[in-house]
């Protein structure tokens, strides 16, 4: 059936397909007549590239580039590309989650590429590339990938940035997400603060052996560092390089009191630099390992600094979670011995690594995976719920910057796009209706009135308002095709305002599961991977409305049908949704105009 679909769609679409090669061979072309003189191509303004050798000076114990080290050059490198954009000097605000997925060795080269993403008011998102290559043997790998969040700092005036222009359709989805990912970083906190106090957080400890435990208290560790001119930027404000660099430092050596052993730093959990610190102060960093599990331990890392004089007075700077593991000579993970917290707060941070080890399994499985390694319904529960929505919008976004959409039809001023990638087919339905933008976006984020206007939604219950910006729904579709039974649904439905000038209004929808509501018969379980509606101001009472569709394996027969021209349902649904919003645009109910 799969091969019948697929000459279908061939046939279908043979004149699309020429057009595109067209268009890619006439977009090569330009390119090359755009090449400079060197015979580079285009590069972003901002992008700042670093390639250090690693000397033995550079390594630890194992003959590996030192993670404390490798951090400095990344933090340098972030830091010339974000005062390249600013024209002014530029602090370490954040860093997201680090994963370390190669070491390095001696002799090997380490390759960073930095630029500046996104500039919001005073300041800017920089993605961080690492990767080693080794000088003999000509390979590569990639090492890890960050975000790094600086906030340009001038004495006398106050910095308003001046906004990025993406170029190429990586620039421009990184662009769009940057956004979003800023969103998770402002709640992150409020989210960790909600999920420790909710969350039942189980532990074993009663039933551990406790002759086959190491005291928690064994594993401290306490160091001090006095910053010096060389640690500190032109303002006298310590590097975020160096303060993550000593952190590392002391994290380790905690590791190694449990494990006796050499561990290997694994990831960073994503920290704040609550506050500045300058050359002359003493920094104070704590280490002690918090938990440990079959193969991995959390260490808890803080940082405080004084003056001389002022020893009573500290400053927090910053705290930090680091995951170690300790490898052997087959370089797979050992078994770690259990951690005996002390009573009082060494039993909460016990309890609280479990929770953060959750969150972090949450986090790299939603945020950081690759969409076609996404399944397409994810469990719902309150530990990923912001990281669900997350993924939601950002994927959607992610579709939309796509570069290579083609026009496959245009009917009556509603055109119609098509996409092939990777897996998938896409496609995306796109007209202009004479309604003020932020009305069609109230009226749309409403799933409980879409039947009112799309066939395909015969019933809708809301089944959970998570938050403002985020529902679920049980959606029930009547049957496509020759199927018996009718599908549902259980969908979450995300929304966003624009974060500045030029961003859509964004409706995001993603299958989900919950268990209260499992697949009856009387159903045929559907999934939508990604979908959702994009508005656009063009005018005053003016708006352009996309919808957004990847297609699912289910659906693909009904979206080729009505793509090669065999069926009118797309139109019919999207004048409907037309009429719907011209009839509607004076009558919105109050609990919309309160979201």
């Amino acid at each position: 059936m799969i091969q019948n679909v697929g000459n279908h769609l061939r046939r279908g679409f043979a004149s699309v397909f020429s057009s595109r090669l067209s268009r890619k061979s006439a977009s090569h072309a330009e390119k090359d007549d755009g090449a400079m003189a060197g015979g580079e191509g285009y590069r972003n303004p901002t992008e700042v590239q670093m390639s250090q050798l690693v000397l033995p000076c550079h390594t630890n114990q194992r003959g590996e580039l030192s993670v404390g080290q490798l951090l400095k050059w990344i933090d340098t490198t972030a830091c010339l590309s974000a005062e390249r954009h600013a024209g002014c000097p530029c602090v370490t605000a954040s860093m997201d989650d680090i994963y370390f997925e190669h070491t390095i060795s001696v002799g090997q080269v380490v390759n960073i590429k930095a630029k500046v993403n996104r500039a919001f008011n005073s300041s800017m998102e920089v993605g961080i590339q690492v990767a080693s290559e080794d000088l003999c043997s000509e390979k590569q790998w990639n090492v890890c990938k960050a975000f790094a969040t600086f906030v340009a700092h001038r004495e006398l005036s106050k910095v308003k940035l001046k906004q990025t222009t993406p170029q190429t359709e990586e620039e421009k989805t990184e662009h769009s997400v940057a956004a979003e990912r800023r969103r998770m970083r402002l709640l992150y906190a409020d989210t960790i603060k909600d999920l420790l106090a909710n969350c039942v957080i189980q532990d074993d400890l009663e039933s551990r052996d406790c002759s086959c435990m190491v005291p928690a208290e064994r594993t401290r560790v306490e160091s001090v560092e006095l910053v010096l001119p060389p640690h500190a930027n032109h303002q006298g404000n310590t590097f975020g390089g160096q303060i993550m660099a000593w952190m590392e430092n002391v994290a380790t050596i905690a590791a190694s009191r449990l494990c006796r052993a050499h561990p290997t730093l694994k990831t960073i959990e994503m920290f704040h630099f609550r506050g500045p610190s300058q050359v002359g102060d003493r920094l104070v960093l704590k280490a002690i390992v918090n938990n440990a599990f079959k193969h991995s331990m959390e260490v808890g890392v803080c940082v405080e600094a004084y003056r001389q004089g002022a020893e009573t007075q500290r400053r927090h700077i910053n705290s930090a979670f680091m995951t170690f593991v300790v490898l052997d000579a087959d370089d797979q993970p050992r078994t770690l011995p259990w951690i005996r917290p002390q009573p009082g707060d060494g039993e909460r941070r016990y309890r609280e690594a479990s929770a953060r080890k959750k969150i972090r399994l949450d986090r790299k499985y939603i945020v950081s995976c690759k969409q076609t390694e996404m399944p397409i319904s994810v469990p719902w529960d309150p530990s990923n719920q912001v990281y669900l929505s997350y993924n939601n919008v950002s994927s959607l976004k992610m579709l939309v910057t796509k570069d290579n959409w083609v026009l496959s039809s245009e009917i009556n001023q509603v055109r119609l796009y098509t996409l092939e990638d990777d897996k998938f087919l896409s496609f995306h339905m796109e007209m202009l209706v004479q309604v003020e933008t932020i009305q069609a976006f109230l009226l749309l984020s409403d799933l409980l009135r879409r039947p009112e206007w799309d066939k395909h939604y015969r019933s809708v219950e809301l089944v959970q308002q998570v938050d403002e910006d985020d529902a679920i729904y049980h959606v029930i579709s009547p049957a496509l095709g020759g199927d018996a039974k009718p599908q549902d649904f259980v969908i979450l439905a995300s929304r966003r305002k624009p974060c500045d000038n030029g961003d859509p209004y964004v409706i995001a929808l993603r299958s989900v599961t919950l268990p209260t509501h499992p697949e009856t018969p009387a159903y045929r379980r559907g999934e939508t991977l990604c979908s959702g509606f994009c508005f656009w101001r063009e005018g005053d009472q003016l708006t352009k409305v996309s919808y957004y569709n990847q297609a699912t394996p289910g659906f693909l027969n009904y979206v080729t049908t009505n793509v090669a021209g065999l069926s009118s349902e797309f139109y019919t649904t999207v004048k409907a949704c037309e009429q719907f919003l011209l009839d509607n645009r004076s009558d919105l109910a109050p609990s919309l105009q309160t979201l």
